[in-house]
């Protein structure tokens, strides 16, 4: 087990409680915290207010800062502006200040949401271009730590799936919850391109990357892309039901009132400085899916 101090932020969500699993397997001391205390392992801290910080921080002295937390709702951000700026973007000023303070490794997850769309795919190179207020303030915090660090990793994910049954607030969850309530057909976007990235393989990568003294600004996604209407139609079919549930096809205008932020027409990424320094972990989404998709399978059959 290593030694050093670890400290999570925003550990209570979807991708928390693997990077919680995955640093304690690793690390003899972590102490995660969030501002909704969910788990019995979780501490409260706030990132938005930096005197809340300053006394988690400087009472437990990390040597590493793994900074998750951020509202990751795309049309709650565009509601509640401030509170958008607040915790995506001054929440990590709040952590990388204190991070430098403390001389600690400063580890911030960022978005393939940054880039607007007008190319197929983005390496890591590419300049970013947020056109909702969740990715301005998710870019803002990029740029902070980028000037402000020198001891520093940023690890770009892509179209989150991960947490189960409870934790998981994306995609595959909102098809699941659908199936559950005994639809028999789903309607689902095709003009929205991505790569997935597996909570499980994300944090497991992360901790890998972090072993090398390699740092920097990295795209970590799962090989492969893929559209909506992919992920959607192979997670029916990993469920057993491609001949009770219909997928059917349609454009994002469809969804227009729901989701009504402008989202990009690509978010895919690729692993170029991963692949490049021979440190690229992550697996092809397919295989990653299949993994995650056991839970729902055994959940629908009845078995959990």
């Amino acid at each position: 087990m290593k030694k050093e101090r670890v400290l999570i932020t925003g550990c209570g969500g979807m991708l928390g409680s693997a990077v919680y699993r995955v640093f304690s397997e690793n690390y003899k001391n972590v102490l995660a915290t969030d501002i909704d205390l969910n788990e019995p392992w979780l501490r409260k801290m706030d990132v938005r207010e930096i005197s809340d910080c300053e006394k988690v921080v400087l009472d437990y002295k990390p040597e590493i800062i793994l900074h998750l937390a951020a509202l990751t709702d795309l049309e709650y951000c565009e509601k509640n502006i401030d509170n958008c700026w607040r915790t995506n973007a001054l929440g990590t000023e709040n952590i990388a200040i204190l991070a430098k303070r403390t001389d600690a490794t400063m580890v911030y997850i960022s978005t393939a949401g940054i880039f607007g769309g007008e190319k197929d795919e983005f390496t890591d190179f590419d300049r970013p271009d947020p056109l909702s207020y969740y990715a301005k303030g998710k870019y803002h915090g990029e740029q902070f730590v980028e000037r402000y660090l020198t001891k520093y990793y940023v690890f770009r994910a892509g179209w989150m799936m991960g947490g189960g049954l409870k934790k998981d607030k994306k995609f595959i969850n909102k098809i699941y919850r659908q199936i559950k309530a005994g639809k028999n057909e789903l309607f689902v976007v095709d003009d929205k391109l991505g790569t997935p990235t597996y909570t499980n393989n994300f944090a497991e990568s992360i901790f890998r990357v972090l072993q090398t003294g390699y740092y920097g600004l990295y795209n970590q996604v799962c090989g492969g892309s893929c559209s909506r209407l992919d992920v959607a139609r192979e997670f029916v079919r990993l469920l057993g039901l491609e001949d009770n549930v219909k997928v059917t096809k349609v454009s994002s205008d469809y969804f227009k009132d729901e989701y009504f932020v402008v989202r990009p027409y690509s978010e895919k990424l690729v692993n170029l400085k991963l692949e490049s320094r021979n440190i690229n972990f992550m697996r092809e989404w397919k295989e990653c899916l299949a993994e995650y998709s056991s839970i729902y399978k055994e959940d629908y059959h009845g078995k959990i």
